[in-house]
């Protein structure tokens, strides 16, 4: 069965000037499916690869095909963690925070710094490693479950992300976005669930 690019949870210009609606229709619905079409293409071309799922082809592959498929896992995971209300951890999640960083604006500062820093394209991402959270980042199109790893939020640094609305100003999007435009909610399923199967719903 052949990937598809899963609609976005919210309208288009729900986020007023922090992410435009011309920016999700070059970055979901150009940037986005590039990635789709060009996955399919290659498991089209080798019997193989075809019927494994998203995940199954990001730990098993390799070089171009990783690239494709580790950029469609990332992007829909992302998508999900954006909220166009702004929203706070709560419940569990907030306990977690708060005993490991000290407040959420701390947190979302490390995730910031670690965004800001990443030399090149990439991910910031929070994960979560038996009972502590974790601030980490991957280049390029890795991504948390090609190692393994319980992921609970991914932010996008790749340029693409950012060009339209903020030109070069990396540090003005991560601002705006980590402190405005999170779906916390979504992030504290993601730790309920302790990484058991919420990893496949970006595949």
């Amino acid at each position: 069965m052949a990937f598809i690019l899963p609609p976005l949870p919210y309208a288009k210009d729900s986020f007023g000037s922090l992410i435009s609606a011309e920016a999700f229709d070059f970055h979901h619905g150009k940037h986005h499916q590039a990635y789709v079409t060009k996955a399919n293409e290659l498991v089209a071309a080798d019997p193989a690869l075809q019927g494994k799922s998203l995940v199954e082809l990001i730990t098993s592959s390799k070089g171009g095909l990783f690239n494709q498929v580790g950029q469609i896992w990332n992007h829909s995971f992302y998508w999900q963690c954006l909220s166009p209300e702004k929203q706070e951890p709560a419940g569990k999640l907030k306990a977690l925070i708060d005993a490991q960083f000290g407040s959420t604006d701390a947190l979302v500062d490390a995730l910031k710094a670690e965004a800001v820093g990443h030399f090149g394209s990439g991910w910031a991402a929070l994960n979560l490693d038996g009972d502590r959270l974790v601030v980490t980042s991957y280049h390029d199109a890795d991504c948390p479950v090609a190692h393994g790893a319980v992921p609970l939020l991914i932010f996008d640094v790749w340029e693409h992300a950012y060009y339209i609305d903020h030109r070069n100003a990396r540090p003005a999007y991560a601002e705006g976005v980590l402190r405005n435009a999170i779906n916390w909610e979504f992030v504290a399923q993601n730790l309920d669930g302790a990484g058991a199967s919420r990893a496949d719903q970006a595949g």
